[in-house]
């Protein structure tokens, strides 16, 4: 009797030292405010309906298609959850825009989460990430800046060689900084690359130097050679750029020796 005794304390003492299982709660997120749709690309028709029946949503929880379906009287979107006759209420955007006042949920739940047509027909304004965008774009577009106003004047020709081309060649310095800081603004990612890439500096000598006649690019595009001895310097590979080529070609042994020169030259 006594070992019984003992026997029961234990289970008692196990099954209170056993850890508490919490009934976790999903909180619903969803933000009560009011909401403007969009169409996309910058459409805005005078009218423009959108299916409000027949469509389907999954629900990957219950793991089928679920029938969504507006209405005027129910408070919810799902049709398996209506209760009663069903009075379907269209969904129509003026001048390319809906805005939808907060006490209208459902609406903004099916507009938000469920419709198939959501961020490919239309979608909704998030000031909050617009802005966080925004922000981004313009800490880009500082940096790129920043680097066109120290960017000394020869790596400026040479990057804004690609934005303008052989027309960089006739701009005083202060145009082509002008031009860069443009150039920064306008088109941050792009210049940062270009800026960041040695090649663009070493096309640019290429191409200054055989416009000022000091090396001559053959008029089939296939080779370099000395502009005043005809010597041949290097063939280009077929189906490339030949300043390119050229710009590569000077970071080998005997391309080093003949840029040193051109360098010089230029000067």
């Amino acid at each position: 009797m006594a070992k019984k005794q003992e026997k029961l304390q234990e289970l008692i003492s196990e099954e209170v030292n056993l850890p508490q299982v919490e009934n976790k709660v999903k909180k619903d997120t969803w933000e009560i405010k009011d909401r403007v749709y969009l169409l996309k690309n910058g459409s805005a028709p005078l009218s423009k309906s959108i299916r409000s029946s027949n469509i389907f949503w999954f629900d990957e929880e219950k793991g089928y298609e679920r029938e969504l379906k507006y209405t005027s009287n129910q408070r919810t979107c799902f049709v398996d959850e209506m209760k009663g006759d069903q009075r379907l209420e269209h969904i129509v955007f003026r001048n390319g825009a809906l805005r939808v006042p907060k006490e209208k949920t459902v609406l903004q739940k099916l507009l938000s989460l469920y419709h198939p047509h959501k961020d490919v027909l239309f979608e909704e304004v998030n000031r909050v990430r617009e802005a966080e965008d925004e922000l981004d774009i313009m800490e880009v577009q500082l940096e790129a800046m920043n680097a066109a106003k120290n960017m000394d004047i020869d790596m400026s020709e040479a990057v804004l060689r690609v934005e303008v081309g052989s027309r960089v060649s006739e701009m005083s310095s202060k145009e082509i900084k002008r031009d860069l800081l443009l150039f920064a603004k306008k088109n941050p990612v792009l210049f940062l690359e270009l800026a960041n890439d040695d090649n663009v500096f070493l096309r640019n000598i290429a191409i200054a130097a055989t416009e000022d006649g000091i090396i001559k690019l053959s008029q089939d595009q296939r080779s370099f050679t000395w502009g005043s001895t005809g010597r041949k310097l290097m063939t280009v590979p077929f189906d490339e750029n030949p300043y390119s080529a050229l710009a590569h070609w000077f970071k080998t042994d005997e391309g080093t020796e003949v840029y040193s020169s051109i360098e010089k030259r230029l000067k």
